[in-house]
């Protein structure tokens, strides 16, 4: 059996509190974007992950999509050996939600393969011990998340027409040093708010709070947002605390416009 991923980019980005267990609340808002990861599998004699594409570091073992299929056996779900083939399109660290996006594949697969009989709310709570953003993609639709990011409130929200390019360079965040410099605040107008008005009067009132923190320690990604703007971006902005950087165009991007990103990754796609 064979799958696809998808991958969500952060459309405003506030810092709302510290928590008294060191997390802190925000509020975001997940939209999914085209850009996808294929996951395939079979049975075997045992388990095996094989991936491909853009290098993943660390113990397969310790992969999410592995995770799984552990979490599911734990719960007593028969969840046979299996070979599993995971092709990397979607970059790591990038904010972009490619690991937990992964996992919620996985687990909605393994559902369908095996005659799970979960429901799409059981599996967002299953999901949920794995990552904050991970129930987000069982549906993969529009939400403003709360809390730690594990909170959704659906939106009627679309970027239909809209064309997509998204850059990450190879500098890489940690979430500890997006946070540093972070002063927790209430905004002045609710998200919600915000992304009802239209997309060309985002840019100066739709702010990630990371990018205070990210930009002077990184000004590649800094100078990244700026060149879009310059290419005529209706809205540019870095992905959640990752090193990514979207900008919305009513048009595609040029071939010049797209080489002068180089030699970054690059992507671009219609909404």
């Amino acid at each position: 059996m064979k799958t696809t991923t998808c991958a969500k980019v952060n459309l405003g980005l506030h810092v709302t509190e510290r928590r008294p267990d060191g997390y802190h609340n925000l509020e975001t808002v997940f939209y999914p974007i085209p850009i996808c990861d294929t996951l395939e599998i079979s049975t075997d004699s045992e388990d095996h992950l094989s991936v491909e594409g853009i290098p993943v570091a660390g113990d397969p073992n310790d992969n999410l999509v592995m995770k799984v299929v552990y979490l599911l056996r734990n719960k007593g779900f028969a969840v046979p050996p299996l070979s599993i083939r995971l092709q990397k399109n979607i970059p790591s660290g990038a904010g972009l939600g490619g690991g937990s996006s992964d996992a919620a594949a996985m687990m909605k697969m393994l559902n369908t393969e095996f005659h799970l009989g979960l429901s799409e709310t059981e599996m967002e709570e299953l999901l949920t011990p794995l990552g904050a953003d991970c129930p987000f993609f069982v549906r993969c639709s529009p939400v403003l998340a709360t809390g730690i990011g594990n909170i959704f409130s659906p939106l009627s929200l679309s970027l239909k027409g809209k064309h997509l390019l998204l850059v990450k360079p190879d500098d890489f965040v940690s979430t500890r040093e997006a946070y540093q410099g972070i002063t927790p605040r209430q905004p002045e107008t609710p998200l919600a708010e915000v992304i009802s008005r239209p997309v060309e009067e985002w840019q100066h009132i739709l702010v990630n709070d990371f990018e205070r923190s990210v930009f002077p320690q990184h000004p590649t990604i800094a100078a990244i947002k700026q060149r879009m703007i310059d290419f005529g971006a209706q809205y540019a902005a870095m992905s959640g605390s990752g090193s990514s950087v979207f900008g919305l165009y009513s048009t595609p991007p040029s071939p010049d416009m797209l080489r002068a990103f180089a030699p970054h990754f690059v992507f671009t796609a219609p909404m």
